[in-house]
């Protein structure tokens, strides 16, 4: 179980940092239904996350028997897995805005400040196990997992839990500064929001390239 959660923790981390989620969480709390709003994309978030990696997890650690060592199968997935990861870093590098232009503001970040409670979690779905690039990051949480603890399946779902949660810390984050800051947490979120926005494909493709080589080094190293 330790080992499954270490190989995943890492992985975990990364979907954390990942930016758009973290920003749509800011933009619920400055909008007319902030709490409700707020509190529904995190369930939906956690919930998204945590179906995705625990049926990669189980489903992936138990097509194989538990055996010695890390079986072939995950060190090619891990390889795979790794190689797009920098492949996705290379394109979020490549589509940085430069210097002195704006970036484009996806298009749902205008809708906000009229979600629904269904809708904001609806976009924590989207975002979470639909866009490409967490969605891989989530999946190669999944495939760290199964490797690391094939044929276990309460180790598996264990990591799985630990990996939803520490991936939910990012989003969580935002709502721990509105509720402790109450009105002094306008501008703090704002300006969250606004370095979050203009950094975000720097912050990816960092973040993919990091987990990327970690993943492809894993893989390699298995062989």
């Amino acid at each position: 179980m330790g080992a499954a959660i270490g190989q995943s923790l890492p992985v975990a981390v990364g979907v954390l940092i990942s930016p758009l989620p973290i920003v749509a969480v800011v933009l619920m709390l400055v909008s007319r239904r902030a709490k409700a709003n707020a509190a529904a994309f995190l369930i939906g978030w956690f919930v998204a996350v945590l179906v995705v990696v625990a049926l990669v997890a189980v489903l992936a650690g138990s097509a194989v028997p538990d055996e010695a060592g890390t079986p072939l199968w995950a060190a090619i997935v891990k390889i795979v897995l790794g190689v797009l990861l920098l492949l996705l870093a290379v394109k979020q590098w490549r589509g940085r805005p430069r210097e002195g232009v704006e970036p484009e503001t996806p298009t749902w970040m205008a809708a906000i400040d009229q979600f629904t409670p269904g809708k904001a979690l609806g976009l924590a779905v989207l975002l979470s196990a639909v866009n490409p690039k967490n969605l891989l990051l989530v999946v190669s949480g999944g495939a760290a997992i199964a490797s690391a603890a094939p044929g276990d399946t309460n180790a598996q779902v264990v990591a799985a839990v630990v990996f939803a949660l520490t991936a939910s810390a990012g989003v969580v984050t935002p709502l721990v500064i509105y509720l402790a800051m109450g009105e002094r947490a306008a501008k703090v979120l704002d300006d969250l929001k606004t370095w979050m926005v203009h950094h975000n494909a720097v912050i990816m493709a960092v973040l993919l390239v990091v987990l990327g080589a970690k993943m492809l080094g894993d893989g390699i190293s298995a062989l």
